[in-house]
């Protein structure tokens, strides 16, 4: 754990001058007590007055006082020079060194030490359209919300998480709601500052229809796809879809597993048209994901 040391030696001192204190003033305790002892024996025989008695006791009172204020003395003496070594109070990563051997500090010092960020586990802060909100607290409300990190590009994952809160306001500016998610981060992929893309799991289709989100078209009734038939024909044929990404749309309805959908051309298309049907290489074909999450 990160650990800086200040100057021990004042504050040492310190220490060491509040125990001798504390030292002599029992050495005397001690004395004063017998004194006390001796007096009392005398008073009894009425050798010594009761007067000389009673100082006797206040000075035993008196360092049994001083003895006490002595032990917080060291106290804080113990504290101040604890105080010489700071010691980071979490696990994570220094920043640059802002500071030299050497030079002195004070409290009121605008500069820190260094800056110690906490990367295990690490939170990220996004948002998400305020249209959202609903799906992603119903998700809550059934359990653990899933949360995936990639990189700028979206399309290398970095770290799976959870979703951890929503912020209690909307932003009335931008119609967006703020959220935080909590990775583990063993693997220190996410750092400090980094910007990444996050989707959140808040339904798992079972068996469902997908499609590339460029095959889905939007007209005045709504969504279609222009189907190829037997014949390299097409028709065009109105579909539930819902857009998962960039690469994947679920058809909810008017779809079947195995039908053929144009991706390329469709303003070209009316209903009997002929089409060439292109197989991309493998390396660019969509991957067909099971699973809907919000970007």
């Amino acid at each position: 754990m990160p650990a800086a040391r200040i100057d021990p030696a004042p504050l040492k001192a310190v220490l060491d001058q509040a125990v001798a204190k504390k030292a002599d003033d029992q050495a005397q305790l001690v004395s004063a007590q017998k004194d006390f002892a001796r007096f009392t024996t005398l008073a009894t025989k009425n050798f010594e007055t009761q007067q000389n008695v009673d100082l006797q006791q206040a000075k035993v009172d008196h360092f049994k006082t001083s003895i006490d204020a002595d032990q917080g003395a060291i106290e804080a003496a113990q504290t101040q020079l604890a105080y010489a070594t700071i010691t980071a109070p979490i696990d994570g990563v220094v920043g640059f060194r802002q500071v030299d051997v050497g030079n002195i500090i004070h409290t009121t010092d605008p500069n820190p030490l260094t800056v110690l960020t906490q990367i295990k586990p690490c939170t990220v802060i996004f948002t998400l359209p305020q249209s959202d909100l609903g799906p992603v607290r119903d998700a809550m409300l059934r359990g653990n919300v899933s949360v995936l990190a990639f990189d700028q590009n979206g399309k290398e994952q970095l770290a799976e998480g959870h979703l951890l809160l929503i912020d209690n306001q909307i932003d009335q500016a931008t119609s967006t709601i703020r959220l935080k998610a909590e990775f583990p981060n063993e693997n220190e992929r996410l750092w400090p500052g980094e910007f990444v893309r996050i989707r959140v799991l808040i339904t798992t289709y079972k068996d469902a229809v997908t499609v590339p989100p460029i095959a889905v078209q939007r007209g005045p009734d709504g969504f279609y796809v222009w189907v190829v038939k037997p014949g390299n024909t097409v028709e065009q044929r109105p579909i539930g879809a819902q857009i998962v990404n960039d690469d994947i749309a679920i058809a909810t309805k008017g779809l079947a597993a195995g039908e053929r959908v144009v991706t390329n051309g469709q303003s070209r298309l009316d209903v009997g048209s002929h089409v060439a049907i292109k197989t991309p290489p493998p390396s660019e074909q969509p991957n067909a994901q099971q699973q809907a999450d919000k970007n």
